[in-house]
């Protein structure tokens, strides 16, 4: 099980800051990081799933009734959801508080 972030000083990272234990990113909520939020309109979504598939972070899941909505404890913001959506139903608003 990986440290709590707030414990693990840069000594201890690996050479290249490389991953040594996978899937340890689920550790880590990331979401406070970020500045802008996704916001789907899902009356004009077409439930393509390219949001959910070019998420570097794979912040987004689908929902039961087969829409896409972003994980915000791990969403970074990037917007990439919002570039690829093909028809341009994903916003990225900027984060309150």
């Amino acid at each position: 099980m990986a440290r709590p972030i707030d414990e693990i000083k840069w000594q201890d990272l690996e050479i290249g800051a490389a991953v040594s234990e996978p899937g340890c990113s689920r550790e880590y909520k990331t979401g406070s990081w970020r500045s802008l939020r996704p916001v789907v309109d899902e009356e004009q979504c077409i439930r393509c799933g390219l949001c959910w598939l070019y998420c570097p972070d794979a912040a987004i899941h689908r929902t039961e009734d087969d829409h896409f909505r972003a994980d915000l404890e791990y969403c970074k913001g990037c917007g990439i959801c919002a570039r690829e959506c093909p028809v341009g139903c994903i916003t990225m608003e900027i984060e309150e508080g």
